[in-house]
């Protein structure tokens, strides 16, 4: 028996005497050893920031095996013999980087760069396994990863370098390298953004070897572990005999393999196990047994152990014998990510009985038969338990009893007349939890279709697993034909009931899944009788056949076309190239630093929030007693600590409290904070504080209901007009009325919201803020702390990702870390752990249009009268501002003479929503597409053709009275038109269509017109700060910060071809409050532009003084002129400064200003092929033309639309966010939240930037970028409505009908009605209360 854990980390030996079974390995990597490449991304395996390898030598096999695991929910005590690899384990950018590392980085696969060391470590994992592993083991290895910035598409070209099917000896002059989609790039086109030549080769040989110390010592893995702190005891067991002993005497005790269920209700639903037993070196629940009849795996032998062993006997054995073999391997490829089924283990998996669990239906309809032991009376009882009716007796409960131990799974060989086959819906293909899952078993009678018997089970439909009995009963002795499906169909809508208000919501889509899926079976059944001759070939119409398919990711096909430098530009000019991010190859090795990265000082504090639990009551009581007397904890802050001047702040209106003043206007409102010792002790305290509530009505959650309460801010609603919009109504041929609405978005950056604020002397303030404004921080510190802004510093190094999501939020930590460290006079941090982050910060506002809009016959539109709505939340924040660029971008690209735009902000009892990517500009374009597709349905015409008959032209005038100048939509149209092959593609979609019954195909052409320019005029300045020091190497600095853009990198591009300088020679620290004053907030797109010309303008005034030495000495390099400068006493160091001209548009002050500086222009086409059956779709192909002027950068301004594109088409088809009816966050994490994955890009995606198009209003003639591609992303959305329409018009039914987004799974299948569909009766809304609401 031992209290000592033993293991490795990146080659060091670690020994931690009585460890705390409560620590996470990521906790211990990152606190304890400081090893701050590993993340925190969401605590819960679903974002794989926290990506490291663990090593450990399988005795049994004499094998060693490397597997990638989320460290987030790894224990530290089930390390115990060991080798943990972390990012910065494999190489750095002082000794040598790993291939891994400099690959992604140099394929610009690293934008803001917190997700990347976890990538990096899936990628090396993958390596460590597989020398040259197939594209197939590439998307395999990412499932559990995710990244914000990038669209994926760069990771996976530097990754694929790797792969058998692209590591060609050729190099670049390989095919598969050249063959790209939309032929080969033009004389002034380049079409390559990385040299594959650069690369250093993979040496497998020069890997760490696995510590030799673990290799000899067998006592690893014989001893009894023990480790006890002064709440939970972990055990580790090596004999049956003993575990089985543990568990008699602890009934209550979790066994823990992965702890990827356990660790995540002690992390969020704050559980308590007492005892946790460690099941992983008891041989008899790893073993592996094959008999004639089946193979039977211990019950904690891994997912991917299994899947393995089962994919080796399909390729072995004849395929009659293997079918449920292919159909759990089919439902483990889709189980989670790869980092969790490396380490979780299937009986966890039957024990935890999660009612939407993937594998239970299969097991349950399969029958599987389980091996069971406990020890009584002295000696070990066996008995064999079968899954299937009455094996679940209720909500994760199951027939094995407390003191029982689950041994193992028989999966049993199928017979020649028996078929199982299973399906899984969810919201993402990869990485998902199940919606609905079914798995059907049938067994025909010997040679015929007719079923002898059937057990069917299905997942999602009741609080466990449930088989359909009666169905089954009525299907016995029946021919497998049509006449069947319909009864059974009824059958399971009347066996499978759903209550109205059920937990999981999607009622309708649920009950039509079950049906659904069992249809697909049918169809996939039906298949196989045909292919082996017992029915005849066309007992399925040929149309039908395609039903049965899923989708499977397909390999990526992309190019990237920008323009050419021109061949006479200096080498040392960077300018037009695409460079690597500055900071790549530092993200790509972990040694990035970002603010909760910062070691930990000396006296250091933890703040948590204690958060309200009502979304609109009056606080009646507040005591922090009970949490106060805990060990460690120092202080309680809430608004008694401040006067009421001091807790009143916002962004712009005063209208919000630091903490929340006697009353909380929404659920996640900060009601007060605890200080604590470390992390974990100051949550709990959090929890022990008691807030007793008052209730207070109306709650107001959605727009709709603000509609009904009249409930807007102050001043709404507010109108811009143009023409005579009833008149033009009047006189129109046609008129037609339509809405369209739109849910919110989480920002969900991989960082969250992070602060350290350390005291300096006893009056000044220095903090490091995870932030997008920090100026703001800094100003709102100084309010709260009553000192004046000169002694509070504000500084932001990088972030991991901003999104807009930091630009006002960041104050919700910022400013209760800084009084806390003001007043205790000790460093205090805080960084929110990821369901807090989604609860507390707000979103993208959700926004309801109605509009009415008048055109003639031939589709020109003449008028349109419109309302905004858009739901802010609780406080004002930045909505105002949000709805005026709505109502300024609904027209999109088309001309409208006679305008009248409302627009109402209304106040609803959520967190308050902010910006977003974008900020309006999407949801008003999203009502334009609307307005010109309804326009082309009703004349009868193509959507192009109206969209070309209404384009704004050069000259033109907005609504808002702005000319356009230079309006190049036309040539972008063309452009992608072709690039897409749009007509060829066209014919071979109808074809699609009319051959497919319930798989539909369609396309959509979506452009975008962005304005550029902060909405508020005094925003629009920027600084720039430039020191020369005597080696000639220069500091700059400038008001922007570097969110994972690529900002510094441009910045630095600008100062070296300003100063005739290599980029070598520059280097940016940090953005701070004290280098440039007064900065605006890095947003709105206008970062380069702004800031470019800042640095510019500061640069210029240093070549001025520079320039009578390089006269002097024309022969002389860089370096000597610093150094006579210097001797000569010339000012080394400058300030530069910009005010954009001519804008501040205001109709009465300032008529002949313009609103914005110009507009970034683009088009994107995407097709997407939708399954009519689940719901389910896939992006087949996405091509986009982007007018960015001359661009800075092509890597970084191609990797900006790509991952605009991929967020935008998260906010349209997959990202829904789940509200309460009392407007309680349910989705707070990537569990329930689900943004795009690896799998989710388009299977083609081609993007080019428009050539010889210089923009004469920014640096260097290049156009901002972040923002605008991201409304291309709603081309997907577009796509999928063309699908629809085209099921339904199989149906008879009318191609107008409505659909919100995001076109969620369940969405589209409820808008594809069907024979299926109208068998459910649907209860009337508002005659009960739904489990979620849209806001």
């Amino acid at each position: 028996m031992s209290a000592v854990l033993v293991f490795f980390v990146n080659g060091k030996k670690v020994t931690e005497v009585s460890p705390d079974p409560e620590c996470t390995l990521l906790t211990y990597l990152r606190e304890r050893l400081r090893l701050c490449g590993t993340k925190l991304g969401c605590a819960e395996g679903g974002c794989g920031a926290c990506t490291v390898m663990v090593s450990r030598l399988d005795r049994r096999a004499s094998k060693i095996r490397h597997l990638a695991v989320n460290a987030c929910l790894t224990p530290v005590c089930a390390m115990h013999g060991c080798a943990v690899t972390t990012v910065e384990g494999i190489g750095s950018t002082k000794t040598r980087l790993h291939p891994v590392q400099e690959r992604l980085a140099k394929a610009h696969g690293s934008q803001c760069g917190f997700c990347t060391p976890g990538i990096v470590m899936s990628m090396y994992a993958l390596l460590r396994n597989a020398e040259q592993p197939s594209m197939r083991d590439l998307e395999v290895a990412f499932q559990g990863n995710l990244c914000r910035c990038t669209g994926y598409r760069p990771i996976l070209e530097g990754y694929k370098t790797f792969t058998k099917e692209f590591a060609c000896g050729m190099g670049d002059k390989c095919c598969k390298v050249n063959g790209k989609g939309c032929g080969s790039a033009l004389d002034d086109t380049d079409d390559k953004l990385f040299e594959r030549s650069e690369f250093q080769p993979l040496d497998p040989s020069q890997e760490p070897i696995f510590p030799p110390e673990l290799q000899l010592s067998e006592a690893f893995d014989s001893q009894s572990l023990v480790f006890s702190s002064d709440r939970v005891t972990w055990y580790r067991p090596t004999k049956l005999e003993e575990l089985l002993q543990l568990k008699a005497q602890h009934p209550s005790a979790k066994l823990v393999v992965g702890n990827t269920e356990v660790g995540v209700e002690v992390k969020f639903k704050h559980f308590l196990y007492p005892h946790l037993i460690n099941p992983t070196q008891v041989q008899e629940l790893l073993e592996v047994r094959e008999s004639p009849d089946g193979i039977y795996f211990g019950a904690a032998v891994s997912l991917m152990e299994i899947d393995a062993l089962l994919r080796q006997r399909i390729e072995e054995l004849p395929e009659s014998e293997t079918r449920l073999f292919q159909c759990t391997v089919d439902m483990l490829h889709y189980f989670a990510g790869k980092q969790i089924r490396n380490v979780a283990c299937l009986g966890g998996n039957i024990m935890t009985g999660s009612p939407i669990s993937d594998m239970n239906p299969v097991l349950s309809a399969a029958g599987a038969q389980l091996e069971v032991a406990s020890f009584v009376d002295g000696q070990i009882r066996r008995r064999t338990v079968h899954m299937g009716t009455g094996f679940f007796t209720g909500y994760r409960r199951n027939v094995i009893e407390a003191h029982e131990v689950l041994l193992g799974i028989h999966f049993r060989k199928t017979s020649p007349d028996q078929y199982i086959v299973a399906f899984k819906q969810a919201r993402r293909r990869d990485d998902d939890i199940a919606i609905v899952n079914a798995a059907i078993n049938v067994r025909f009678e010997e040679h015929s279709n007719l079923v002898a018997d059937i057990s069917m089970a299905f997942g999602g439909m009741a609080p466990t697993t449930v088989l359909a009995p009666r169905t089954a009963q009525l299907m016995a002795g029946q021919e497998w034909n049509h006449q069947l499906v319909e009864r059974v169909a009824e059958s399971l809508c009347t066996e499978l009931p759903l209550a109205a208000s059920a937990p999981g919501g999607m009622i309708a889509y649920r009950r039509a899944l079950v049906v659904s899926l069992f249809f697909k079976a049918y169809l996939a059944i039906s298949l196989k009788l045909s292919q082996s001759g017992i029915v005849s070939s066309d007992a399925l119409a040929p149309e039908e056949r395609s039903g049965a398919q899923t989708f499977h990711t397909p390999v990526l096909k992309s190019a990237q076309l920008f323009e050419r430098v021109c061949s006479d530009q200096p080498v040392c000019d960077p300018i037009g190239r695409p460079q690597v991010h500055a900071a790549a190859l530092k993200q790509a090795t972990g040694e990035a630093i970002y603010t909760d990265d910062i070691s930990r000082m000396d006296g250091e504090v933890y703040l948590a929030f204690v958060l309200s639990t009502k979304p609109r009551a009056k606080i009646t009581r507040l005591d922090a007693t009970a949490a106060l007397a805990l060990e460690g904890v120092h202080q309680f802050f809430s608004y008694k600590d401040l006067t009421e001047h001091e807790n009143e702040v916002g962004p712009v209106f005063h209208d919000e409290h630091v903490f929340a003043a006697g009353e909380v206007h929404c659920y996640g409102q900060i009601v007060g904070a605890i200080a604590a010792d470390n992390k974990a002790l100051a949550q709990r305290a959090a929890r022990l504080v008691n807030v007793e509530y008052q209730d207070l009505s109306p709650v107001i959650v959605t727009i709709e209901q603000a509609i009904e309460h009249k409930s807007y801010f102050p001043d709404y609603p507010r109108f811009v007009t143009k023409g005579n919009v009833e008149q033009a109504l009047a006189q129109a041929d046609y008129t037609f009325e339509g809405t369209c609405r739109m849910g919110g978005q989480e920002h969900f950056y991989l960082e969250t919201h992070a602060a350290l604020a350390v005291p300096r002397d006893s009056d000044e303030l220095e903090l490091f803020c995870s932030t997008q404004h920090p100026s703001e921080v800094q100003k709102l510190v100084a309010h709260v702390t009553a000192l004046p802004s000169h002694r509070v510093v504000c500084r932001a190094k990088r972030l991991g990702g901003g999104f807009g999501g930091k630009e006002s939020r960041g104050i919700s930590v910022a400013l209760p870390v800084a009084l806390a460290a003001y007043r205790m006079g000790r460093p205090v941090r805080c960084m929110l752990d990821r369901d807090e982050d989604m609860l507390i910060t707000g979103t993208r506002h959700p926004f309801l249009f109605k509009y009415k809009v008048g055109f003639t016959k031939e589709g020109l539109i003449t008028a349109c009268d419109i309302e905004c709505y858009n739901n802010a939340g609780w406080s004002m924040d930045l909505s105002f501002s949000v709805l005026e660029r709505a109502m300024y971008h609904f027209e999109n690209c088309y001309r409208i003479p006679n305008v009248r735009v409302g627009g109402w902000v209304c106040k609803t009892n959520l967190p308050s929503n902010t910006a977003f990517r974008g900020f309006g500009g999407p949801q008003g374009m999203y009502a334009g597409e609307h307005i010109i597709r309804d326009v082309a349905r009703i004349v009868g015409r193509e959507v192009v053709d109206v969209m070309r008959l209404n384009f704004y032209k050069t000259g033109d005038y907005t609504h808002y009275n702005q000319q356009l100048e230079h309006f190049p939509i036309e040539r972008c149209l063309e452009d992608c038109l072709k690039q897409s092959r749009y007509n060829e593609k066209r014919v071979e979609i109808a074809r699609f269509n009319r051959e497919n019954r319930w798989r539909k195909r369609g396309m959509a052409v979506v452009p975008t017109k962005y304005g550029i320019a902060f909405g508020v005029m005094h925003l629009n300045q920027a600084g720039a700060l430039i020191n020369i020091y005597g080696d000639g190497s220069v500091l700059l600095s400038h008001g922007g910060v570097e969110i994972g853009q690529g900002l510094n990198t441009k910045m630095i591009q600008c100062a070296a071809r300003a100063l005739g300088i290599p980029p070598e020679l520059i280097h940016i620290s940090e953005t701070a409050t004290d280098k440039v004053p007064n900065t605006s907030p890095t947003a709105a797109s206008v970062g380069s532009d702004i800031n470019g010309m800042a640095v510019l303008d500061a640069c210029e005034k240093l070549n001025k003084r520079l320039a009578p030495i390089k006269e002097a000495l024309p022969d002389g390099n860089w370096k000597e002129w610093i150094n006579k400068a210097y001797f000569d006493r010339v000012s080394l160091s400058a300030t530069g400064f910009y005010a954009m001209p001519g804008i501040g548009y205001h109709p009465e002050t300032n008529p002949n200003a313009r609103t914005y500086s110009y507009y970034t222009n683009g088009v994107g086409v995407s097709v997407v092929e939708i399954d009519c059956l689940t719901g389910d779709h896939q992006v087949l192909s996405t091509d986009i033309v982007m007018d960015i002027g001359s661009s800075l950068n092509p890597a970084i301004d191609i990797g900006q639309i790509e991952g605009a594109f991929m967020q935008g088409y998260g906010l349209f088809t997959l990202e829904e966010l789940m509200y309460s009816p009392q407007g309680m966050l349910y989705s707070r994490g990537p569990g329930m939240y689900k943004l795009p994955g690896f799998a989710d890009i388009p299977g083609e995606f081609n993007v080019s930037l428009l050539t010889g198009a210089p923009n004469p209003r920014a640096v260097y003639s290049s156009k901002a970028v972040g923002e605008p591609p991201l409304f291309i992303g709603s081309s997907a959305f577009f796509a999928i409505k063309e699908a629809i329409a085209a099921a339904r018009q199989d149906q008879g039914l009318s191609g107008d009908f409505p659909l919100e987004a995001p076109s969620t799974s369940a969405r589209i299948r409820i808008a594809c009605q069907d024979k299926f569909t109208k068998l459910l009766d649907i209860p009337e809304p508002g005659s009960f209360t739904p489990w979620n609401i849209v806001p």
